[in-house]
């Protein structure tokens, strides 16, 4: 029968060692297969990237034990600017609006995955194998069997339930022939660490271009963190403009609101496509994160999503384990595939929508999204719904997300 653990997770990254912390700290045993080195120097997802951590993924990380090892490395969002370029619409969000201590936060990769891979050193019942790889799987009655290469060597494991959080590209949602719907923007994502001459005051700032929106969040050190829509075709010319060049850009398109740029830091590139799977379970395996959904990056809603899988997905199987229920089984599975329904599409259909809407150059059409701005800016009605879907707090939501206790 091979080693037996209780949960399987395919994939060490942000959402995968999420997972596991909750599932471990809850008591279940856990293995993680990674294929990466799992430190925070040599996993690839634990790099200088700046993440947007809505207000529910703080209580979330909180409800995990994990926000004090947090909060003195995330800068707060007070304040979400939204405007668009070249013309009169803008929109403006604020805490005391919402009555909260932030919006949200900015933590970089690195952070957020030195205070999970710590908190998991400290679970004797989680087990890391990294790097190794899941070379098959078969489900059997009540069990996932597996084969993992780990150190050159094939081993079998044997599980109750197996998670895919492999990321977009899933290899177990390929094996498992689910389909998917794919949308390719042509438009690729430059990122960076840049600072300016007039300090952030923790304002975080949604441009919308002609070549896609633009974003800068607010970081410690009165740094910000830049995200830069561009069109694929244009992406590296940009990517290959000197560090004075790449700054000049910035300016003409974002304009004087943060002052001048001053410097920049190391630049990555991403193409942005959005995906989603057509299902999120199979008897014994679930998807989460970006396997089940992959999204553009405006409004900062990606990683926020697949957290808040994290979190229904440890309710669903700890109030099995609590009531003896097969915590692998399809009624189990089945709740968190329709717990998350709703939210995964509405965020994927809003996410979709802004890029869809702001890419449009007719005048009639610039006019009314222009004038839906300003009005949502005065209604506030309409502000508070956009304000509980950005941070997190719309819809039916996870018991860790509405600060409560798994």
């Amino acid at each position: 029968m091979g080693r037996e653990t209780d949960v399987l997770i395919i994939g060490g990254g942000l959402v995968g060692a999420s997972l596991a912390c909750a599932l471990g700290q809850a008591g279940l045993r856990v293995t993680i297969v990674e294929a990466s080195p799992f430190t925070v120097d040599q996993q690839p997802n634990y790099d200088e990237r700046s993440i947007a951590l809505a207000q529910g993924s703080q209580r979330i990380f909180a409800g995990l034990g994990l926000w004090s090892a947090l909060q003195d490395h995330v800068c707060p969002i007070h304040t979400i600017h939204v405007s668009d370029r070249g013309h009169f619409g803008f929109t403006r969000l604020r805490r005391e609006e919402e009555g909260v201590p932030a919006l949200g936060y900015v933590a970089t990769a690195r952070t957020l995955g030195k205070a999970l891979l710590e908190r998991l050193a400290e679970l004797d019942n989680v087990e890391v194998l990294a790097p190794a790889q899941l070379v098959d799987f078969l489900v059997t009655g009540d069990i996932v069997q597996a084969g993992l290469l780990v150190d050159g060597k094939t081993v079998d494991y044997t599980a109750k339930l197996l998670v895919a959080a492999d990321g977009a590209q899933s290899s177990i949602r390929e094996q498992l022939g689910i389909k998917t719907t794919q949308r390719d923007y042509g438009q690729t994502a430059i990122i960076a660490n840049v600072s300016t001459d007039r300090p952030h005051h923790n304002v975080a700032y949604e441009r919308f271009t002609d070549s896609g929106p633009m974003a800068l969040l607010p970081m410690t050190e009165q740094r910000s963190a830049l995200v830069y829509t561009v069109r694929t075709a244009q992406a590296d010319a940009v990517m290959a403009l000197d560090d004075a060049a790449f700054l000049a850009q910035l300016q003409e398109r974002f304009g004087y609101r943060l002052g001048r740029f001053l410097k920049t830091g190391q630049r990555y590139a991403y193409p942005l496509f959005l995906l989603r799977a057509g299902e999120s379970m199979r008897p014994r395996l679930a998807l989460i994160g970006n396997a089940v959904h992959t999204l553009h990056p405006v409004a900062g809603q990606g990683f926020n999503l697949g957290l808040r899988d994290v979190a229904a997905m440890a309710e669903v199987v700890m109030d099995a384990q609590r009531n003896g229920r097969d915590i692998g089984g399809s009624m189990v599975l089945e709740n968190y595939a329709e717990m998350r329904k709703a939210d995964q599409r509405r965020v994927a259909l809003f996410t979709d929508g802004m890029v869809r809407l702001f890419s449009q150059p007719l005048p009639p059409l610039v006019w009314l999204r222009d004038t839906g701005m300003l009005a949502l800016d005065f209604c506030p009605p309409a502000k508070r719904w956009f304000g509980r879907l950005t941070m997190g707090r719309s819809g039916r939501l996870p018991r860790l997300a509405r600060g409560l206790e798994l």
